[in-house]
């Protein structure tokens, strides 16, 4: 019987370079991270609009944790507005920093079933600027109006503007529910809200 064993995680990485991508943060991320980390104010900037009162939520996995994008729909004249919020990043991470041009060479993270390949440290993917759960974070928000046919204006994305949110809720992308306690509670009071709306 063979003892050969195979290294999945080694693979995925050589894979990973033979496409063309780097798998490892280069010298001088911990030490940005680490700046990032000192310096991160939770308050609001002053030019950003509050938006923490409204009732965010995310459509991911339970495990997930590298949360970029949050929505929100309420009526309105004229059909449905729905707000779509995209973490800011940019407010941590500056043009030309070491983190800065390696998201850019990589211009994704890479999703495989070993390892995930971010395209940002950890310590920003999923904590200081990921839209987690009653966290205060910087995010761009679009909005658009959907009218009863189905029609959002043409495409157009009719407002853009920087933000302050605060997530509040997790729609399970699929799975019939948390065994943490009150994790299923939570999902269904969100549904409800949303068929009383």
């Amino acid at each position: 019987m063979s003892t050969t064993t195979f290294d999945l995680v080694s693979a995925a990485s050589a894979e990973m370079v033979r496409e063309g991508f780097n798998p490892d943060f280069p010298d001088g991320t911990d030490a940005q991270v680490a700046q990032i980390r000192a310096s991160l104010n939770a308050t609001i900037d002053n030019d950003a609009q509050d938006m923490r009162g409204l009732l965010w939520s995310s459509i991911d996995n339970d495990t997930s944790r590298d949360l970029d994008q949050i929505e929100v729909a309420d009526r309105v004249d004229g059909g449905i507005r729905v707000r779509v919020g995209i973490a800011d990043v940019s407010r941590s991470v500056m043009k030309g920093t070491v983190i800065d041009g390696h998201a850019a060479s990589q211009t994704q993270t890479v999703y495989t079933a070993v390892k995930n390949f971010s395209m940002l440290p950890t310590g920003l993917s999923t904590d200081m600027t990921s839209l987690n759960e009653n966290e205060d974070r910087a995010a761009h928000v679009l909005e658009f109006v959907v009218d009863s046919q189905g029609g959002g204006g043409g495409g157009r994305v009719s407002t853009r503007r920087r933000c302050g949110i605060r997530r509040s809720w997790r729609i399970a992308r699929w799975g019939p529910g948390s065994r943490e306690p009150g994790r299923r509670m939570r999902r269904w009071r969100l549904r409800r809200i949303c068929r009383r709306s």
